[in-house]
This record gives C-alpha cells, sequence and structure tokens, in this order.
C-alpha cells in the first residue's frame, strides 16, 4: 500500500481508516513539511494511535469521525486537494481481539459489535427483537448467507440469545453440511450484524461517491477490503470514474497477499487492493496529451 500510495515529503494524506495507526506510522515517518490525517470512528482504537503517532504529532492530525465524512474533514481541516487516500476496510485486529466488543465469536461476549460506542443500536437488539422475516433478509443481503432462513428461524426460537457464544451455537445448528467448510459456521451470521449495526454498506457507500471531490490532480486513491460485498462496489466505483474520465484504475487485476505475507499475517488472506489515480479531466487536457 505504501509503495503504490508513491507519498511526497511535502504532501498532504488521509488514512480514512486509522484503526491502531499501522499504515499511519509508516505515512508519517516519509513525511517532512507534508501533513497526514487520520480518521477513525473507534476512539478507542484512536487512542492508541495517538500514542503511537506521538514521535510525528507535528505532522499529523486524529479525527474521531466515520470514514464516509472526509468530505466534511476535509473542509473543517480546511485541507488543500489530497495528495492521496487510504482505506482499510472490515474490522480492525483491536476490535477482533477484545471479547467485550463482541464482534468475534472465540468467547462469550457480549453482543454488542458497534465500532463507535455512540451507535445507538446493537447486535442483541437485532438478534433478539427483529422478526424472522427481517432477520433472514439481512443475513442474506449484507452477508450472501444461502442459509439464511434456517438460521433465521432457529434464532427467533431459540430467544433470548445471551451472547456471542450462544449465538454461534445456534448458527451452526441451523447450517446445511456442504462438504469441507472454510469457515466457522457463524462467520456470515457475525458479518452481516456487524455490517447492519455500523451501518458498513452505507458508510462505504458515501465514502466513494465523496472521496473523488478531495483528491488533487495525480492524487492516489486505495482500498483494501476483505469480502466480496466490500471489494464489490469499490471496483464498481473505480471503473465508473475510469470511464468517466477522471480518474484512471492503475490495478487493471486486483493485488492479493502472496503466501509469505499470508504465512507471517494469516489475517490478510482474504485481502483485496486496488488503487486509482486522480487524472486531469478530459476536456482539461491539452491536445495530444489525453493519455
Amino acid at each position: 500500500m505504501i509503495e503504490w500510495l508513491r507519498i511526497r515529503p511535502e504532501g498532504t494524506y488521509v488514512d480514512a481508516t486509522a484503526g491502531t495507526a499501522g499504515h499511519a506510522i509508516e505515512i508519517a515517518r516519509r513525511l517532512t513539511t507534508g501533513r497526514l490525517v487520520a480518521i477513525d470512528r473507534d476512539p478507542q482504537a484512536l487512542e492508541i494511535a495517538r500514542e503511537r503517532l506521538k514521535p510525528y504529532e507535528e505532522k499529523v492530525v486524529l479525527v474521531h469521525a466515520e470514514f464516509s465524512k472526509i468530505g466534511e474533514v476535509a473542509g473543517d481541516l480546511k485541507l488543500p486537494p489530497l495528495d492521496g487516500v487510504i482505506a482499510d476496510l472490515g474490522i480492525s485486529s483491536l476490535e477482533l481481539d477484545s471479547p467485550e466488543r463482541g464482534f468475534s465469536f472465540r468467547w462469550a461476549a457480549p453482543l454488542d459489535m458497534r465500532m463507535n460506542p455512540d451507535t445507538p443500536m446493537t447486535a442483541y437488539e437485532i438478534v433478539n427483537q427483529w422478526s424472522e422475516k427481517e432477520l433472514a433478509n439481512l443475513l442474506y443481503k449484507k452477508a450472501e448467507e444461502r442459509d439464511s432462513r434456517r438460521i433465521a428461524r432457529a434464532i427467533v426460537r431459540s430467544r433470548p440469545i445471551r451472547d456471542t457464544e450462544h449465538l454461534a451455537t445456534v448458527v451452526a445448528g441451523a447450517r446445511k453440511a456442504r462438504g469441507r467448510q472454510k469457515l466457522q459456521p457463524a462467520t456470515k451470521t457475525f458479518l452481516a450484524l456487524r455490517n447492519a449495526v455500523n451501518r458498513e454498506e452505507e458508510e462505504l457507500e458515501q465514502f466513494l461517491s465523496r472521496t473523488p471531490a478531495t483528491l488533487s490532480i495525480g492524487g492516489r486513491w486505495i482500498v483494501l477490503s476483505y469480502h466480496s460485498l466490500e471489494d464489490r462496489p469499490v471496483k464498481q466505483a473505480f471503473q465508473r470514474l475510469a470511464r468517466e474520465g477522471n480518474f484512471r484504475v492503475l490495478t487493471r487485476k486486483v493485488i492479493q497477499p502472496g503466501e509469505e505475507e499470508i504465512r507471517n499475517n494469516p489475517r490478510a488472506r482474504s485481502a483485496k487492493m486496488r488503487v486509482a489515480e486522480k487524472i486531469e479531466p478530459l476536456e482539461g487536457r491539452a491536445a495530444g496529451s489525453w493519455q
């Protein structure tokens, strides 16, 4: 990601999903007079990022906000057109490894799943209050779960669902066995619930529509996604912008981690990276310089 970002030491960059600052540190250390804005909706992650970025605090601004607010953040901070924007979608390792957050089925944890604790709805409310039809639709649309109706029926019959472990057991009992299972049976159910609680689909849609206006000509936009429901809209947005003549897609073929990277970081196995670059609009280019 850092290589594709092609960082200019004096440039202005936004890490729209800073998490605990893994990417932000690598950007900040390459800046001299440049500036980095690190955005995240999770205040716990942002505090860790703040601590880790202390050596670069004169170059970095941290903002507690959803990444869909990138346009507002850029406007509020009076940022110049950006030289680069990155977004690492999905859940962070901090959230996944904190049992009390309820993102994982590895522990008996509260059915929470909020990335931002100010979010009004929790997974508990969805699991224990939504109708069977609403649950089935959610599982099918937000996670492409083929057994959505069976799982929804089982959840409603098992109420009240107490915690993440209880939910995972109910889902596993409802799913049809289909040969060797690569994923834990409850994976897609947890994905759908997390998506609904955090409005991930809507947030991504807004991020994809608002980011182009924040970039400078030559500015690069990099998005990492982890499943088809994230990757598909990114791919489609980049292709549409390319057809309109405002962007060039630099990754004709999606970039995925190699075997060594997956060995070192198993959570990267499903990652897909796409890169686009803002270009001079067709009508603004000099004759003969269209390429």
